[in-house]
């Protein structure tokens, strides 16, 4: 009898901790969601507006903006940004792995110090990040000045107005959101399962994709949405390190709804970019209840 009072006071008290938590929650879920809802409802009904004479937005009913988006250059400009997203998630995460790897296995007790150096500069602002890549990346810039001097490059060769400078700025502006989530989850890896394979003699090659690999899937996989999710929508990377030909579809989007004063194409093209990532996230979360459940069996 006593140790069923325990566990019902021990049930008690967890079932009001967790309450507690939720009302903690509340406020800001409320907050988050409601404006995010707002919002996304306010730019559906623009995408079926229409405008005036001056250009500005008028809600209505007109499907010529949504019509609109089957035309072959937007489509590109969609194609392109789903082009250098993936791109930039593949690059990122090659860059990503083997600094996490180190980092975790190898840092010791230097291993906050190192995430931290990682870290901080990323604390400065985005825009400033990418004004300073620019000019690392420009033609005159010390990156080609110094391949220019050991042969690689010539007067010729140019970096900005480039699809590689483009993806050269999405990578250099998200990798840090690869190589958290990476580093968390070889931080939790039993390091024992790396030696259990070893001493079945597997190679170090083998190892790590037997091993190491599907043990850290999950935080792969949950970089490659962090860094996914914004460069698909990025647009100052391509408006500072690119040029007309490779505009993704977040230019499109600021061009319309500023330059162009057309806020319903603006609007329809939101919510096709919303479309995208939303198709992305709910692969990440499929995914996720998939391996949560493969680790339950």
């Amino acid at each position: 009898m006593a140790l069923l009072r325990n566990s019902s006071r021990t049930r008690r008290r967890d079932t009001s901790g967790n309450r507690i938590w939720v009302w903690f929650m509340l406020p800001g879920t409320l907050w988050m969601a409601g404006f995010l809802v707002a919002s996304l409802l306010l730019v559906a009904v623009l995408a079926v507006g229409t405008t005036d004479e001056l250009g500005n937005p008028r809600f209505g009913f007109d499907l010529s903006a949504v019509r609109a988006l089957a035309d072959p250059a937007y489509t590109e400009v969609l194609a392109r940004s789903l082009g250098y997203a993936l791109l930039t998630c593949l690059i990122c995460l090659l860059i990503a792995y083997p600094v996490a790897y180190t980092i975790a296995l190898y840092g010791g007790r230097y291993k906050h110090a190192l995430i931290a150096a990682i870290v901080v500069p990323f604390f400065a602002n985005y825009l400033v990040r990418m004004y300073g890549w620019s000019v690392v990346l420009s033609d005159d810039g010390p990156l080609l000045r110094a391949l220019r001097a050991i042969g690689l490059a010539d007067g010729g060769t140019k970096i900005l107005n480039s699809s590689f400078g483009v993806i050269a700025g999405l990578v250099y502006g998200f990798v840090v959101f690869m190589i958290i989530p990476l580093y968390a989850a070889l931080e939790r890896l039993d390091v024992s399962l790396i030696e259990a394979g070893r001493d079945l003699y597997g190679g170090p090659v083998r190892t790590f994709f037997f091993v190491t690999l599907p043990a850290t899937r999950q935080g792969a996989a949950a970089g490659l949405v962090l860094v996914f999710l914004p460069a698909m929508g990025d647009f100052v990377s391509a408006q500072l390190m690119g040029g007309p030909d490779q505009i993704m579809i977040g230019n499109l989007i600021q061009d319309k709804f500023f330059q162009g004063q057309n806020w319903p194409l603006g609007s329809a093209l939101t919510m096709l970019l919303m479309l995208v990532l939303l198709i992305g996230m709910l692969g990440y979360l499929r995914r996720t209840r998939k391996d949560e459940a493969e680790a339950l069996r």
